[in-house]
């Protein structure tokens, strides 16, 4: 990592490995050690080391692995709230309730369009609200309020992705904002689901202006999960299409945006649904054109691809690192915590997604030196039966997830393998492979 220092680059490195492999931000249980908990409590407190400074470099990495893809841009906004746990912290402002301590997290990461997979992160923003009253809204310029965030996560996604051969942002109704679609840049193409029913130029509203549009086609929408214990579902959604022209809010100033913009509007109306089910409705507006059913329903199934980011936010809270857990009571050093969780969050989801096949390799996420042991080790799991066998090409991620899966105790039948297995699975192959490398340093010096 560009950090400065090339002591600190490297346990940068070290950190983001042990937060994926460990399945914890305690600082005591990724030391290991005593001498390794005071290494990491330096790493963070670090004059070299910035949130900006990890997100720019993890960011490069993502930039590599996009080069050539169609990707989509997703991004979002969670919060951590330390309600019970709020004692000696230091640094944090109100979260969300106005007066717990707490903070803030907008991330934006890639997805592979074709094999719906998370490839890395783009670009985040970490902050805490500063506490006591603040000036109205309105009067305040885009840029001095949090909402800013939304634009600049699309400019840096369409910096940090250049080298991608097509580039959307998607977000929720949060980012229905008028400046987002003025001010977009110029390689990026927007999906956003409408928060608001706006006006359009020819006077009526948004939420009327297909009203009397015939339905493209029928399609089926995966339902992502609500929460815990519900496994999602299918929802039939008709599906319509048209241009809109929105028109410039009267808070927007004349001189930050054009008294108008167009765009495609994609409507999602569930028919038939199931008893004690809230019907899907989805409005989204893009910058894609829609011609034709077939494009209605891309511009559906593209969005449909915001739950990955969810997913994140669930390995990275209580479902995963129990990062609103975290015993960091100064607000800089768990900023810096959090930039490497969501490394480390990211890595456990790439875990799961590789775990039913796909073309990305092992390299990804595991240096090219260790295939030979990888090799002996999936041969040493696998079982008498076909189920048993490990079904994936040497040299593949889904390989390695596998051996993941297997030592985590799955025993490759009944449901998939889910994040805790695979993690707990990840940790068992790390000190394998670590041991591996401290018993052939002198055979392969090509070994970290």
């Amino acid at each position: 990592m560009s950090f400065g220092d090339i002591r600190v680059a490297e346990r940068a490195d070290w950190l983001i490995e042990r937060v994926a492999t460990a399945g914890t931000l305690v600082l005591r249980k990724l030391g290991e050690t005593r001498a390794g908990e005071k290494s990491v409590h330096r790493f963070l407190s670090s004059p070299y080391v910035s949130v900006e400074r990890i997100v720019e470099t993890l960011a490069a990495r993502t930039a590599l692995q996009c080069t050539g893809r169609r990707i989509l841009a997703i991004q979002d906004t969670s919060e951590i709230n330390f309600a019970g746990r709020d004692k000696k912290r230091r640094g944090f402002g109100p979260a969300g309730d106005g007066k717990t301590p707490g903070f803030f997290i907008h991330p934006v990461i890639a997805i592979d369009v074709e094999s719906e997979a998370v490839v890395g992160l783009v670009d985040a923003e970490i902050w805490t609200r500063a506490a006591g009253r603040v000036t109205s809204r309105r009067s305040r310029a885009i840029e001095d309020k949090e909402s800013a965030r939304w634009l600049s996560g699309c400019q840096a996604a369409a910096s940090v992705l250049s080298d991608a051969a097509e580039v959307t942002m998607v977000a929720d109704r949060e980012s229905d904002i008028y400046l987002l679609f003025a001010r977009k840049p110029e390689r990026l193409n927007l999906i956003v689901r409408a928060g608001q029913d706006r006006s359009l130029a020819d006077e009526g509203l948004l939420s009327m202006a297909l009203a009397g549009a015939q339905p493209l086609r029928s399609s089926v929408v995966r339902v992502a999960p609500r929460g815990p214990g519900d496994k999602g579902r299918e929802a039939i959604v008709e599906l319509r299409a048209g241009t809109v022209r929105l028109v410039r809010p009267a808070t927007v100033r004349k001189s930050e945006a054009p008294e108008d913009v167009e765009l495609t509007l994609v409507e999602a109306r569930e028919v038939n649904t199931p008893p004690g089910k809230t019907p899907l409705l989805w409005r989204l507006l893009t910058t894609h054109s829609v011609t034709c059913a077939a494009e209605a329903e891309n511009i559906v199934q593209l969005y449909r691809l915001r739950w990955r980011i969810e997913q994140v936010f669930r390995a990275l809270k209580s479902d995963g690192l129990a990062l609103d857990d975290s015993q960091v009571i100064d607000a800089e050093r768990m900023f810096n915590l959090t930039a490497i969780a969501l490394a480390g969050a990211i890595r456990t989801i790439q875990l799961v997604d590789a775990r039913d096949g796909g073309p990305r390799p092992a390299s990804d996420v595991i240096d090219a030196n260790f295939t030979v042991a990888l090799e002996r080790l999936s041969k040493k799991l696998e079982g008498k039966t076909l189920r048993q066998k490990n079904p994936h090409p040497l040299g593949s991620l889904a390989f390695v997830a596998w051996i993941a899966a297997r030592l985590g105790g799955w025993n490759c039948y009944y449901k998939p393998p889910g994040p805790k297995t695979m993690r707990d699975g990840w940790n068992r192959l790390a000190a394998t492979l670590e041991g591996y490398a401290l018993a052939t340093q002198h055979e392969n010096p090509g070994i970290p």
